[in-house]
């Protein structure tokens, strides 16, 4: 049985007001969301990847606006809804934190991005750095959670993989600049852990930062199903969860790792 995913690549550009693109972002979620059983969202959205200003000004706790209406969106089309990341407020502390919701509203997973980017800027400057993996079981089978930065670190989706994930949602704002990057370690992180891999980019103009798209949907074998472009889109992807596991045994390289 297939799972239909819908990756929505938005345009966070900044001169956009924070309160107008939530609102955008909501109303296409609320209209995407009639056509799938997953949709993700990329990371930060509500105020751009790469705005740590708006960050700040804009953070909520998990308890906030924002959260309920994703939850109620969630919860309202039935849907599992992988809300990007948000700006998290704990007390003190920012977070730039990935929300997964189940289809009855409840908040299934929120994982805390553990590598943060900017080399002693950037989000760094403000942001915590999490220290929890997730792997939550959805349509998709045993799913792991990463975001961004993260992809540039193997050690952490063999974690996942370790933890029975057959299946990885990355949510993201990767720039223009490094986009080959992107295009070859996402297929490379699916296929060392043979696992489908769901990555969610965003597009438009931030401080000094154009960032590049390419959302895309890779299978276990590291065949790239799907992909967008550089413009903002909606993109509809049916994944077979079973492949995992038929690749696996078809290809036990997993079984004969030696080191970690």
């Amino acid at each position: 049985m297939t799972v239909r995913v819908a990756l929505v690549q938005l345009d966070v550009s900044s001169h956009e007001p924070v309160a107008q693109r939530v609102t955008r972002t909501l109303t296409l979620v609320d209209q995407a969301a009639k056509d799938c059983d997953l949709l993700i969202l990329p990371e930060l959205w509500h105020v751009g990847a790469f705005d740590v200003e708006a960050a700040r000004a804009h953070a909520q706790p998990l308890d906030g606006p924002l959260v309920e209406a994703l939850s109620g969106l969630a919860q309202e089309r039935g849907i599992w809804l992988h809300g990007g990341s948000i700006a998290e407020r704990a007390g003190d502390e920012y977070f730039n934190t990935s929300l997964l919701f189940a289809p009855d509203g409840a908040l299934a997973a929120a994982y805390r991005k553990i590598h943060l980017f900017g080399f002693e800027g950037g989000e760094t400057v403000l942001m915590s750095s999490g220290d929890e993996l997730f792997v939550v079981e959805t349509p998709l089978g045993p799913t792991g959670l990463a975001t961004c930065y993260d992809l540039r670190f193997p050690e952490l989706f063999r974690a996942l993989v370790e933890g029975g994930a057959t299946a990885v949602l990355l949510t993201s704002g990767w720039p223009t600049p490094r986009i080959e990057h992107w295009d070859v370690l996402t297929q490379a992180r699916a296929i060392e852990n043979q696992t489908w891999f769901i990555a969610c980019n965003e597009v438009g103009q931030q401080p000094g930062i154009q960032l590049g798209g390419h959302s895309v949907v890779i299978d276990p074998r590291g065949a790239v199903v799907a992909k967008a472009g550089a413009d903002p889109e909606v993109l509809y992807v049916d994944v077979d969860p079973e492949r995992a596991a038929q690749w696996r045994a078809d290809f036990p390289v997993l079984g004969d790792i030696r080191i970690g």
